[in-house]
């Protein structure tokens, strides 16, 4: 019997790069986004892999959507293995000029929805008594980021929710941890002016942005058999960033 992988923000980026990854590893994938086209031609390609891939349209910011996802998932899959928090937005800006709205909303998308989705799918797993819980925060969550108040408070409070559920599942074999993903080469960074990324990668050790499937890379080895006594873990990925 497969495996069954949730992603959260597989539409497209990073996440949709893991649902590949991970179907590539032979995993079933149940894919959430809140965009349902963008999401359609994500499980698309992962069939292509040969595995089962069903589609899950939801505002992972609301409890009781999350729930009723979680246990559509369970009846149709059997199984919920991994789950990988994906879903994210930012809505950046200068602490002294952030709107109410904006902080909510970044916390809601970003934060209350790791709660909402652990606590839903470690029901399950606690069952099972197995399962990787797999947390996507920030760099911006270890160290913070001017212009980020909103973001990087939702990510760094991510970090605190992974140790203390790694420590609160780990007796019934479920592993969690989190990755703090840095500069990504994505269309966003494709779009910087040449003084914003030479004045980027000046910070970057190996003065190079990260690629998607090096996330997913590091998304598949914690979902893997070779990771079973890592847990409680924040491993960055940022080319020497911080360093």
């Amino acid at each position: 019997m497969r495996k069954t992988a949730i992603i959260t923000g597989a539409g497209r980026g990073i996440g949709a790069e893991i649902a590949y990854r991970l179907s590539a590893d032979g995993f079933n994938v149940a894919l959430n986004d809140l965009n349902a086209e963008a999401l359609a031609e994500t499980a698309m390609k992962c069939k292509d892999f040969g595995i089962t891939a069903a589609c899950f349209p939801a505002d992972v910011s609301s409890h009781d959507a999350c729930e009723k996802m979680v246990k559509s998932i369970k009846e149709n899959f059997g199984t919920i293995d991994v789950l990988v928090n994906n879903a994210g937005i930012t809505r950046d800006g200068l602490l002294a000029r952030m709107s109410e709205e904006n902080y909510d909303l970044v916390v809601a998308v970003n934060q209350k929805s790791v709660f909402n989705m652990m606590k839903h799918v470690s029901a399950v797993m606690m069952k099972q008594r197995s399962g990787r819980i797999i947390n996507v925060s920030s760099v911006a969550g270890l160290h913070g980021n001017a212009g980020q108040f909103n973001y990087s408070a939702s990510k760094a409070a991510v970090i605190g929710m992974t140790k203390s559920a790694a420590k609160e599942l780990g007796a019934r074999g479920i592993a969690v941890n989190a990755i703090a993903p840095g500069f990504i080469q994505t269309p966003m960074t494709d779009a910087l002016t040449d003084e914003q990324k030479a004045a980027i990668l000046n910070l970057i050790a190996m003065k190079r942005y990260g690629t998607v499937d090096e996330i997913a890379g590091l998304v598949s080895f914690l979902a893997g058999k070779d990771s079973a006594y890592i847990t409680g873990q924040v491993i960055e990925i940022s080319g020497g960033l911080t360093i």
